[in-house]
């Protein structure tokens, strides 16, 4: 399982349009993409420049971009006198304008998400408050209830940061687990509307499995002549850089055990990718409307 990510996102965001598309059509996203901070207003620009695509793609392509922005340079944030230098301004403002929306400003100044700016913010705050490093549980906790936060002012800050970053912080990877099982359960839905026996993941760990796909068909099906064991579903775009991790992380692996399997990449995929069915793997955006059922004997042979 995975999903798109975004407090913009509605949970029941089931995508009605495939989404697949040339590699030289994502490049042209990405590069609009990349001078844009995650905020609503950015997800109106890009339902504006690009209305021919669901808004749940193009969340799911810009969350992805983004955080490959902010992996590339969230060393240079966390650099001691560079968090020292956010914390003391912080302070510094919150007692001239108290009222302003003072770290989503500092967010998008110097290009930093806001709600991992948040979480800086409060790491030097309890730091400095209780004279020692707070565990990932507290700041964890106070992140998803501000109202923990010893200090109204910046609780609300804190909150603001939360509420208006679309790709990172606690309520973005709320919404995240939802869409995910979401689609899980659509994929098992559109399996017994078809009378297809299977065992979910659930399942099979609980038989012992450590490593599996979403769903195992106990009887195989055949998609695009093409013999399809087990089905992995993905509420995500599928771009080159999560694909292949996905390969190496999860999608050989799968074939190597079970056999021959297929992807769904609710959200889109870029097309070229489509390209290991010789290897025994199988993309599509949506479940697919033409398959055959096979018997095991003849999906062994």
């Amino acid at each position: 399982m995975d999903c798109v990510s975004g407090s913009s996102a509605a949970v029941a965001d089931k995508p009605v349009n495939k989404m697949k598309m040339c590699r030289a059509e994502y490049r042209s996203i990405s590069r609009f993409i990349e001078p844009l901070r995650p905020s609503r207003q950015c997800m109106e620009m890009l339902k504006t420049q690009f209305p021919h695509l669901p808004p749940s793609t193009l969340l799911s392509i810009f969350s992805q971009e983004y955080q490959k922005r902010m992996k590339r340079s969230i060393m240079r944030h966390h650099a001691p006198d560079v968090v020292k230098g956010y914390y003391q301004r912080y302070r510094s403002e919150a007692k001239t304008r108290p009222t302003a929306p003072l770290l989503l400003e500092l967010a998008n100044e110097v290009d930093l998400s806001p709600a991992l700016l948040a979480r800086v913010i409060l790491e030097c705050f309890l730091q400095e408050r209780e004279a020692s490093v707070p565990s990932r549980q507290v700041l964890n906790s106070m992140l998803r209830e501000p109202y923990l936060i010893p200090d109204l002012l910046l609780a609300k800050h804190i909150e603001q940061c939360t509420v208006n970053d679309c790709c990172y912080g606690p309520l973005v990877d709320c919404i995240k687990h939802a869409i995910g099982l979401e689609h899980e359960d659509i994929l098992r839905d559109e399996l017994r509307e078809r009378n297809l026996s299977f065992l979910d993941e659930n399942q099979l760990r609980a038989k012992g499995y450590d490593k599996t796909p979403d769903i195992i068909l106990e009887v195989p099906i055949a998609v695009d002549g093409h013999i399809v064991h087990w089905i992995e579903s993905k509420a995500s775009f599928g771009d080159d850089h999560s694909h292949h991790a996905y390969l190496n992380e999860q999608f050989w692996s799968y074939c190597n055990r079970f056999g021959p399997g297929l992807v769904i990449y609710w959200y889109g995929f870029i097309v070229e990718l489509d390209c290991q069915h010789e290897r025994g793997i199988l993309l599509k955006d949506g479940f697919p409307s033409d398959i055959v059922t096979l018997c095991q004997g003849t999906a062994r042979s």
